[in-house]
Formats: C-alpha cells, sequence, structure tokens
C-alpha cells in the first residue's frame, strides 16, 4: 500500500502533495501534526529517523524522505504528464530552476522564520537535533529573499511558467515558496506585476488547492 505522511500546514510535503495530485497518483494520506512534535516520535522514527515530512511509503516498503526523491519516483512511474521536462535542455532547465529556488528562496525564508518564530526556540533547523537560533542568519535572509524576488520578477516578465514553456516541478517549488513568504511578512506580489499573474495562474490549477 502507498502511504504518504504529510502535514497540510507545512510547505514542504505541500509541494510532494502537489507533485502527486498533478501525477493523479493517490496513495493512502497519513498526517503528522508538526506542531504537536509528532515527527520525533518514535513510531514516525521508524519511518523517517531524519524526522521530516513528506515521506512517501512504497508498496515494496522503500521509504522516500525527500522531494526530489519523491519527484524524481513519480516522474518515472508515470512520465505523462512531465514535470521534470521531455527533452535533454527541458529536463536541463528545469533541474537548475528547481535547484535555484530551493537554494536562493525556500532556504531565505526558512532561516528568517527559523531563527526568529518563538516556537521554534532550539528548533534552527529541522531533524532530530536541537539547534538555537541565530538571529543574524534572519536578517541575511530577509536580504537574501528580496534580493531573489527582484530578480525573479525580471525573469518572469513576459513568460507564462518558470522554466520551460509548460508547467513543471520548477512552478511548484517557487509557487511552494513564494506562498511560505507570507509566513514571514513579506507580500511577494507588491510591486511585482509579473510573479502576481503567474501566482494567479497557479492559483487555478486544482493541485494548488489541495
Amino acid at each position: 500500500m502507498l502511504t504518504f505522511y504529510d502535514c497540510t500546514t507545512a510547505p514542504s510535503p505541500r509541494r510532494a502533495r502537489i507533485v502527486l495530485a498533478e501525477k493523479g497518483i493517490h496513495p493512502e494520506v497519513r498526517q503528522i501534526d508538526l506542531a504537536k512534535g509528532e515527527q520525533l516520535s518514535e513510531e514516525f522514527r521508524k519511518i523517517n529517523p531524519a524526522c521530516t515530512v513528506p515521506a512517501l511509503v512504497l508498496e515494496d516498503g522503500t521509504v522516500l524522505t525527500d522531494n526530489a526523491g519523491i519527484a524524481a519516483w513519480a516522474e518515472a512511474i508515470r512520465p505523462a504528464p512531465s514535470l521534470l521536462g521531455f527533452t535533454p535542455l527541458e529536463k536541463a532547465l528545469v533541474a537548475s530552476w528547481n535547484s535555484r529556488i530551493e537554494g536562493e528562496c525556500f532556504m531565505a525564508i526558512a532561516e528568517v522564520l527559523r531563527n526568529t518564530a518563538k516556537g521554534m526556540k532550539d528548533r534552527a533547523l529541522p531533524g532530530p537535533h536541537n539547534y538555537a537560533q541565530i538571529p543574524e542568519l534572519a536578517e541575511r535572509g530577509r536580504a537574501r529573499l528580496l534580493h531573489f524576488l527582484d530578480r525573479f520578477e525580471q525573469h518572469m516578465q513576459g513568460r507564462e511558467w518558470v522554466a520551460i514553456d509548460g508547467f513543471s516541478l520548477a512552478d511548484i517549488t517557487a509557487g511552494i515558496a513564494l506562498d511560505f513568504a507570507g509566513w514571514v511578512k513579506v507580500d511577494v506580489n507588491e510591486g511585482r506585476p509579473a510573479i502576481a499573474a503567474w501566482r494567479a495562474r497557479l492559483a487555478e490549477r486544482p493541485s494548488f488547492k489541495l
């Protein structure tokens, strides 16, 4: 039985949830309440010792514990509709933009949130170990995020989708990342019409309503 460990309030498992929905893959879903620390329970550690979601348990018992692995698996077993691109160039562009968004946007937001939120005191990094918050990292993260948004707005001018002519994994990653920016009180649409128009297109997709 295909089983997906999710948390509906968290951005990271939402990425995998959208990938699976776009592919028409419908696993059994089990919710992990991160606010209650259920990811740190002994029961969940047996599934994912890294204590993070998403986690996708395949029918043979293999556990995929990150978005990259889940997306690669989903693309392999359900090639259409493609989320990773068809041609060598498309695949390269999707992979490049996906990596850039993760490193320059997602991680920047996480730096702000995890180093300022009171509920994340001594939990500045996800996983089984505790790490102290570093306020200076939050300041750096906010600056990195704003710089990324400026570059992304320029990139999206005259474009319908992020990496290639069609919707791809890069759009999923960027869409969730920019939603995540609201957690640190950054209005990504303000003064950025190209981003706002692209986000409106994303919002029309059924998978983004999950």
